[in-house]
């Protein structure tokens, strides 16, 4: 029962994610401005490599992160735009996305897929994180932050 709760939550966070991707409109000026002040030019850098849709994806989390932990530092705010920035490596369509979620890690851009957080973290490294930053994307940082970064994805 609760495999079925869980797929049927996750199943409907994909169709949320897929119906968002639809759009071309890239994020607004006010929001790549406030993207631009809390990313250092590294991470900056990696954010851009994100799809149009994925940025406005990591916009939106990491607004409702703010939202959801209100003493978050900049830091924090950096890992919640970040977090999907090694999906970038399997260069996957959002159909195939939904696949490889679906079918699991069967071919080689599948399995970077579905490791795309620790792939991501190594970007987020070698682009100069902060340990602040690479501790949260880990789920390395204070639980209430990691489960406020959690929440905020579930989109």
């Amino acid at each position: 029962m609760r495999f079925a709760i869980v797929f049927v939550g996750r199943l409907a966070h994909l169709v949320r994610r897929w119906w968002g991707s639809l759009s071309t409109r890239p994020p607004s000026t006010e929001d790549s401005d406030w993207v631009a002040a809390r990313l250092n030019e590294g991470e900056r850098g990696i954010f851009e490599r994100l799809s149009v849709a994925d940025r406005r994806h990591a916009v939106l989390v990491a607004r409702r992160f703010v939202d959801l932990c209100p003493v978050a530092s900049r830091d924090h705010v950096a890992a919640a735009l970040l977090h999907d920035v090694g999906k970038t490596r399997s260069a996957l369509s959002t159909g195939e996305r939904v696949l490889a979620t679906l079918v699991g890690p069967r071919t080689h851009r599948f399995r970077e897929y579905h490791d795309h957080e620790r792939i991501g973290w190594d970007m987020c490294r070698e682009a100069g994180s902060s340990p602040a930053t690479l501790d949260l994307l880990a789920g390395r940082a204070d639980p209430a932050v990691v489960d406020a970064l959690r929440r905020a994805d579930n989109i």
